[in-house]
């Protein structure tokens, strides 16, 4: 199967399941069981995606500057930090444990 082929197909059930989302009836929608799951999911998937980019370098597991920077910024939007001074916080750690020889 060549790649357009795979991008067709891909974008094919991204499609259908965009319509299928609009075929659920309001009552189920509005539950509040299926509203919570709904919520948390894209949460979890989220944080994957994060951590994913975080240690994954390649087909490998790497921790170096970008792991400390994300724990880093984990604590900081515990405590309710604004964003901008989160993303600069974390920057400057991940930059400073680069500075100090921690690869990447």
């Amino acid at each position: 199967m060549s790649m357009w082929t795979t991008i067709l197909i891909a974008s094919g059930v991204v499609m259908a399941t965009k319509l299928l989302g609009y075929l659920v009836p309001a009552a189920v929608a509005s539950h509040p069981r299926i509203q919570r799951v709904s919520d948390l999911l894209t949460v979890a998937l989220l944080a994957s995606l994060v951590v994913t980019q975080t240690v994954a370098s390649a087909s490998a597991i790497v921790l170096d500057a970008r792991l400390a920077a994300v724990v880093v910024s984990g604590v900081l939007l515990r405590f309710r930090a604004p964003f901008i001074v989160v993303v600069l916080v974390a920057a400057g750690v991940a930059a400073l444990l680069r500075l100090a020889g921690w690869a990447a």
